[in-house]
């Protein structure tokens, strides 16, 4: 053999091998693209589901927001139609006159005057459009006078300073209680829970 055609074997042998290389490479290039291009689905999949998990949040968010904004204005809506309701009441309560004031008036004196029975002087107070009506009320106990006006819708606040009490038989008291012992019965009735 000559050395030409050792050369040239050799020059084969490294062109076969050059060959096979560059396919490997371009093989192994093809893998790596291919597993590249998997992982960037991947990655582009999990970052859509991070994305819709996202927009579901932020929707719940929202969605519980919104619910409690319309809550918290249909509580409002509620509180300021039972303070319309309550307001028309003691409209109503302070506007009573005449024999029904006088028997309402007498009636809470006499609930009132049932804590002073051992008691010498008791002051009767009431509203100031009253104090002719509590004077001709008063009358009926002994012991009793009118003092100082209140203010007040009506009715009484009595008082003695010898047994250091006081009762508060107003018109305002009475609505209070009845108004507290029954306002889930009164919003029930207006929003017809």
């Amino acid at each position: 053999m000559s050395l030409d055609t050792v050369v040239e074997d050799i020059r084969d042998e490294a062109r076969a091998r050059a060959e096979e290389i560059r396919t490997e490479g371009k093989e192994r290039a093809e893998e790596i693209v291919s597993e590249a291009e998997r992982d960037a689905e991947d990655i582009r999949e999990e970052a859509e589901r991070e994305v819709e998990r996202a927009i579901d949040q932020e929707r719940e968010q929202r969605l519980s927001s919104a619910k409690l904004e319309a809550k918290q204005e249909r509580l409002e809506a509620r509180r300021e139609v039972l303070e319309e309701v309550r307001d028309d009441v003691e409209a109503q309560i302070a506007d009573i006159d005449g024999e029904e004031r006088e028997e309402l008036t007498r009636t809470l004196l006499d609930a009132a005057a049932e804590e002073f029975e051992d008691v010498e002087t008791v002051v009767v107070h009431g509203r100031a459009d009253d104090t002719e009506l509590l004077e001709s009320v008063v009358e009926d106990y002994d012991g009793f006078e009118v003092g100082d006006p209140v203010d007040c819708f009506g009715g009484v606040t009595v008082e003695s300073e010898e047994s250091r009490v006081r009762v508060n038989n107003t018109f305002d008291s009475v609505l209070e209680e009845v108004w507290e012992e029954n306002l889930r019965e009164i919003s029930a009735r207006l929003f017809e829970e």
